[in-house]
Formats: structure tokens, sequence, C-alpha cells
């Protein structure tokens, strides 16, 4: 299920260059329909959050199945621009739901390891963004970026039916019961829930905007369309062991240095980007880049929900993804008004990672102080 979820978040970055050859799209525009999948993603999350106190996990992942194959579907069909960058947003909802719903409902499968849980899904979650650029490939060989929508939308139309089939024959745990309070739990948990924000929305809105327009920045550099698609696969192949292997240092390590530390090693690769050249060397560091900004993601997931209490646990990471979403999404528009505006990929590249080297001495500083929290609190409130 995480596969087509993912899926729907990632696609748009190797069809941007098709859709702008069949549509004439400025990078203002391509920018705004990538951000609008993942301002879609950021939307419902604090009303799945809400949603979840009165019904269970497993209702909410069916619904986000059928909003993302009516939404993929209906984007697949659409000629009107603007009914495409709506349908970019209703693709994006899906994963807003489902990730709200299923990462909790993970963590309290594995109470033990939710690392390696956490970990073991975004494996799956990965492969998705590592088929993405393959598929859409195969796709234009056959068709056009269209036939990739309709694709998805029978591939998620299947999973739905699998998933509800699996689901009415498991036996869930009775965690979630507990998480009835969604604006209390979120008043009790703030501290970790800003603290996850900053670190993973900021850092991701740098990623957002990198990612979408890779292929596009290649282009400026020499390297051509299908090379580009391969070196965006690449970045998005390192995260599979990075998910992989994360989850489960994250089980280990002290959570807020293995945080600050992932957040040093990106923004170096962001800060290296503009000054690297040629293909293989852009493959290295895309290697290393995809690795490292993969890893953040089950380490924020199990600093969150491998300490949450049970009574808060649902309602806080709704809080969290909903805010890290909205600070994140913007990313790749962006980097399209500034590409628009005659700013040079390098440029922008440095304005970024400089905001990442502030952002990087500030969180160390609370560290240093004692200010950041290390774990959730107890769930006395």
């Amino acid at each position: 299920m995480i596969f087509v979820i993912n899926l729907a978040r990632v696609v748009f970055a190797p069809l941007i260059e098709p859709i702008r050859t069949a549509t004439g799209a400025s990078d203002a525009t391509l920018g705004l329909l990538a951000t609008l999948v993942w301002v879609g993603s950021a939307v419902p999350r604090l009303p799945t959050g809400l949603l979840l106190t009165r019904v269970s996990r497993a209702r909410a992942i069916l619904v986000s199945g059928g909003i993302l194959t009516l939404g993929t579907a209906s984007t697949a069909l659409t000629s009107d621009p603007r009914l495409l960058l709506a349908g970019a947003f209703v693709m994006g909802t899906a994963s807003g739901v489902y990730l709200v719903a299923a990462n909790p409902l993970i963590s309290e499968l594995f109470r033990e390891s939710p690392g390696r849980a956490l970990g073991l899904h975004g494996v799956a979650s990965q492969l998705a963004a590592v088929a993405a650029p393959g598929l859409v490939t195969v796709a234009l060989a056959v068709g056009d970026w269209r036939t990739t929508l309709l694709a998805m939308a029978v591939g998620s139309a299947v999973m739905t039916v699998v998933f509800t089939l699996v689901a009415r024959r498991t036996t869930f745990p009775e965690a979630g019961q507990q998480d009835t309070d969604f604006f209390r739990a979120v008043r009790a948990q703030w501290p970790i829930v800003l603290t996850a924000i900053a670190t993973l929305g900021l850092t991701t809105l740098v990623w957002n905007g990198v990612f979408n327009f890779y292929v596009t920045y290649m282009g400026t550099v020499g390297i051509d369309g299908t090379a580009g698609r391969t070196l965006l696969q690449v970045v998005f192949a390192a995260g599979v062991p990075a998910f992989y292997l994360s989850g489960r240092l994250a089980d280990r390590l002290p959570a807020v240095p293995y945080l600050l530390a992932i957040l040093g090693a990106f923004t170096g690769c962001i800060l290296l980007l503009p000054a690297v050249r040629g293909f293989w060397p852009l493959a290295a560091l895309s290697v290393v880049m995809g690795y490292v900004i993969h890893s953040i993601f089950p380490a924020v997931d199990t600093y969150l929900l491998g300490s949450l209490p049970d009574r808060h646990r649902a309602s806080a990471y709704a809080a969290y993804g909903a805010g890290m979403m909205l600070i994140q999404a913007p990313g790749s528009l962006l980097v399209g008004l500034l590409r628009d505006a005659g700013v040079p990929f390098a440029t922008i590249f440095e304005w970024m990672g400089g905001g990442l080297v502030a952002l990087l001495a500030v969180l160390l500083v609370l560290h240093a102080d004692g200010r950041l929290p290390e774990t959730a609190r107890a769930g006395t409130e």
C-alpha cells in the first residue's frame, strides 16, 4: 500500500519535463504542480488526527486508498491545467491520510523495535521513489505522461482491495483507543512535536525543491534528460538501504545527536552540489545525498513514535505531520519562482545550504543548553 501512496508524491519529479513539453508550462507552474502534491499531503493530517480519535486506523487507511484511486484517475484524464493542479493536490491528500494512520499503527504493532518496523515500511515507500523514473520512462515509450497516472490508478485500486481483505483477518492493538483527546495530546507533547517540525520541515523544504528539479538542474550542467532521470533514480535508490539501516540505528542511538549528525551531512551535500560536474562525480554525490536525506525520516519517526505514550501517539504525530508538511511543501514552488526570476541553480543551492547551516547552528546551541527534548513527555497530562 505504501508503494502506491508514495509513488503519487514523487512521480511528478520525473514527469516535470514531459509535462513541460506537452503543455509549455513555466518553471513556476511546474513547481506549483509539485508543491500542491505536498500541500495536499499536509492539509488532511490534522483532520485525520481528529478522525482517529473516533475511527480505527485501518478504516482511515482504506479511505486513503479510495482517495488515491479517484484522484490519480481524474488527473490522468484531464486536459485543463487548473484541473491538473487540483488533481495533484488530491493525490497528495491520500498520503496525508495514510501516513497519519499507518505509522502510529506500525509502531503499536511492533512495540519492541519501532525503528526497525518503520524502517522496513520506509523501504517499501522508497522502492516507489526508485521505481518512479523507470516507470515514467516506460510509460513515455508506450504512451505519454498520462499513461503513468492511469497505471497508478489501477495499482491503487488493486492494493486497496488487497489491504481490505488483509485487514479483515488481522487483530489490531488496542493502544490507539486511549488516544481520544487530540488537543490535549498536542498541548502535552508540544516540545518534541515542535522540535521534529523544525528539524524535518526546514530540511525537507530544501530537499523538496532539490529533487523535484533534479532532472532540470542536470540539464543545466550538461546531463541529458535520460541520464538526469538515472541520477534521480540513484538518489532515490540510495534511500532503500538508508531506511533499512537508519531505522535500526534509531532504535540504538541517542535520538537528538543522531538527527543533528544527519542534518549536518545533508547540509554538506547541498553546499557541495554546485561544485560537482560530470556524470560519475554527480552519481557519487547523488548516492551520498540520497542515503543521508532518507536516513532522517525513520530517525524522526522513531524519535516521536518510539517515545510518545499511547494516549497521545496518533494525535501528536498528526500535529507534527501537518506542521512539517506545510513547511516542506513550498520547496518546489520556491525553486520554480527563483528560476523564473533568473536566479542560477548554483546560487539557489548556496542559499539553501546557508539556511541549513543556520538551522543546524540553532539546534546545536539549544541541544548544548539542554533545551531540546530527548524523548516525549510521559502520558500523565
